[in-house]
């Protein structure tokens, strides 16, 4: 395999070193941890540990090569930190269920498969931004896919799910990816009469409602959607996708006040239209009044962290089966419950490290498509972290979104390595030109 001449510039060959020893320095943590638990669990070191360090070497290698070849000056911390995330997620599922361990371990190589599919195909940021009413269409259609009779399946209560034959999947994962291209791509097309307030409702100056009116739509249906599907955690977070990169594009502060209220509102609105808000918020606010059923998840989930400490109770002597759903929703407990105080915060830090890459790459992007496109896949990234571990620690009302890389889940588990091909891509594109001197590039902070 010839390597590109822009793949052994300074800057390419230092990034590329750095990311290849972080991947290395989170395989000695995967495999310690994975170690630790079956010593926890057992007494006994795994039988399968050297093909188990193979297999997920192999995998983050094959992402750190595609690195090489197809994006050499990308930020090198991204791909070391969702393997990071995406390996402590499942040594935690093996130490609870290995038989779903054995699917989440397929599903980690469909996502990298994800990972390495994206990064070939789309080698230019602008491509997406070409098509951005297509991923717009497709988004709603995914969102709105669950609630179609025959295929649509209702697990819990919420709506969010999919089965087509043998295979069941979360749509609503995939189309957070294709409405954030269109809400870039359709504010930098239009930024410039997003930007002007020519249209007076009452004291507020807006833009032209027909200039808001695809945007509103989209925003419309999606919540709409979300609402009927019981999903009020990804109606959530589109709602912040939307606010967030519609703010970014036009600097317009009216837009967040707008927003802001718009949030309020509709937050008082379904806590009195809809029963399961109002239980949601009830048992956020006092669990204890209804302990052995609705408050229990949230209660088991607080006896864990607190029986975690500052230490934790080691891998693998957590007490499991414990929590309900404990592989998916309330997984960061038991991250806190067996590593304590001090895992759960190197966890938190890993994603505030990646949110931190992730705006970093967006503030570095000379192109504002690109520049937007980074800000709302990193927005998904970080709100739907701080949602559900807010969650899990009753800083929130808890809601059934998945904690990205280390919840069980193969819909999230692809979507997310999709999500970070296309950082790695925008990434690479601003970083790119102008690297062969070896010089870290001008930062670039205007959208305009």
């Amino acid at each position: 395999m010839t390597i590109p001449a822009s793949a052994r510039s300074p800057l390419a060959l230092r990034r590329r070193r750095t990311e290849l020893g972080l991947i290395v320095m989170a395989l000695v943590i995967i495999g310690s941890a994975y170690t630790l638990a079956s010593l926890g669990r057992s007494a006994s070191i795994p039988a399968d540990i050297v093909p188990f360090l193979l297999i997920v070497l192999g995998l983050f290698v094959a992402a750190h090569l595609a690195n090489r070849r197809l994006a050499p000056h990308a930020d090198p911390l991204l791909v070391p930190l969702a393997a990071l995330l995406n390996g402590i997620g499942y040594v935690e599922i093996a130490r609870l269920n290995q038989e779903l361990a054995a699917q989440q371990a397929a599903w980690t190589a469909v996502g990298i498969a994800g990972y390495l599919l994206t990064l070939g195909y789309f080698r230019r940021v602008r491509s997406l931004e070409r098509v951005r009413y297509t991923f717009g269409v497709a988004g709603l259609a995914l969102l709105m896919l669950p609630l179609v009779p025959g295929i649509g399946v209702s697990i819990h209560g919420a709506r969010i799910w999919t089965r087509i034959g043998p295979v069941s999947f979360q749509p609503g994962e995939f189309a957070k990816l294709a409405l954030a291209v269109f809400i870039a791509g359709y504010v930098v097309g239009n930024r410039e009469v997003l930007s002007m307030a020519t249209f007076r409702l009452g004291p507020i100056a807006m833009p032209e409602p027909r200039h808001l009116a695809p945007l509103l739509a989209a925003w419309g249906v999606s919540l709409i959607v979300m609402i009927f599907e019981r999903d009020l955690g990804s109606a959530l977070l589109f709602f912040v996708l939307f606010l967030v990169v519609l703010w970014i594009g036009t600097q317009r502060v009216s837009y967040l006040v707008v927003g802001g209220s718009l949030f309020g509102a509709g937050a008082v609105g379904t806590w009195s239209m809809f029963d399961h808000v109002q239980l949601r918020v009830s048992m956020w606010l006092n669990p204890w009044i209804d302990p052995l059923d609705r408050g229990y998840q949230i209660i088991q989930a607080q006896y864990a962290i607190a029986w975690g400490g500052a230490g934790g109770t080691g891998l693998g002597l957590g007490i499991p089966g414990r929590i309900p759903f404990q592989e998916t929703d309330f997984i960061f407990a038991v991250i806190a419950e067996e590593l304590g105080l001090f895992g759960a915060a190197a966890v938190l830090m890993a994603y505030v490290l990646m949110a931190g890459s992730g705006f970093r790459v967006a503030t570095r992007a000379r192109d504002p498509f690109a520049k937007l496109l980074a800000v709302g896949l990193t927005t998904l990234l970080a709100v739907q972290s701080f949602i559900i571990m807010g969650g899990v620690t009753r800083l929130l009302p808890l809601t059934g979104v998945t904690l990205p890389f280390v919840s069980y889940g193969g819909s999230s588990l692809i979507a997310n390595w999709v999500l970070v091909a296309l950082l790695v891509r925008v990434s690479d594109d601003a970083e790119g030109a102008g690297a062969g001197s070896g010089d870290e590039p001008t930062t670039v902070l205007a959208v305009r």
